[in-house]
């Protein structure tokens, strides 16, 4: 190995994930109030729905916390049957299941079983998707009738002040000390959603190891500059 270059191991981070961990803004402070609010819910579910990484899945977990629940994604739906996926539990929580629904009826049919079980079971459920349940292709009349009567709270793509304080919480999370200058570059000129502040903090984190150098604007502009590049951000 080059004394002039230094390998970038790919450590392993544990993102925060709980609910002190949450940032609330505008863009999500009704689907909070929404979550806080359980078990004090109206009915039996209800829906989180937004563009990719707007925070849904973090409500998902800390709603879990809170509640126990059992989570199903899609794949889990259409290869168990819906008392094996649930087991005793009375809380469950559905993520990225939408597309699988129109496929077949299988599917279909398994939902509207699990729902039909919570309900009597007097539990609850999360849904978490791009699109509010109402809107989603069903092939059970019965199922969409029901996805239809779920309140569906929507999360927004996150504004400038968000994406900034969630800049500097990823950084926190990987233990990375980064000076104000550094972030007030960033934010003009980075996509407006959680995943691209995810990917830029990832490449810098990878960037300043690999060359042992402390987050700087300098690093910061090269690093944008090989993003841009290669078409990843």
């Amino acid at each position: 190995m080059s004394g002039t270059a230094q390998l970038a191991f790919d450590l392993s981070h544990r993102p925060a994930l709980g609910r002190e961990d949450f940032l609330v803004a505008p863009s999500n402070e009704t689907a909070v109030a929404w979550i806080d609010r359980w078990p004090a819910w109206p009915g039996a579910a209800l829906a989180l729905h937004g563009p990719a990484a707007c925070g849904k899945s973090h409500l998902c977990q800390v709603w879990r916390a809170a509640s126990g629940a059992v989570l199903v994604d899609g794949a889990m739906l259409a290869a168990a049957e819906p008392p094996a996926l649930l087991g005793q539990a009375r809380t469950y929580a559905l993520d990225n299941i939408e597309d699988a629904l129109g496929e077949d009826g299988g599917s279909a049919k398994k939902l509207l079983h699990l729902y039909n079980m919570i309900v009597a079971r007097g539990g609850h459920m999360l849904f978490i998707g791009r699109h509010a349940p109402a809107r989603w292709s069903v092939a059970s009349r019965d199922l969409a009738t029901r996805l239809a009567s779920v309140p569906a709270i929507e999360l927004t793509a996150p504004d400038d002040s968000l994406i900034e304080t969630v800049l500097v919480k990823l950084f926190a999370d990987r233990q990375l000390r980064v000076a104000g200058d550094v972030v007030r570059f960033l934010l003009p000129r980075m996509e407006r959603s959680f995943a691209a502040a995810r990917a830029l903090v990832e490449a810098l984190d990878s960037a300043a190891l690999a060359k042992r150098r402390e987050i700087t604007i300098p690093l910061a502009r090269a690093v944008m500059a090989d993003l841009d590049k290669t078409g990843t951000r």
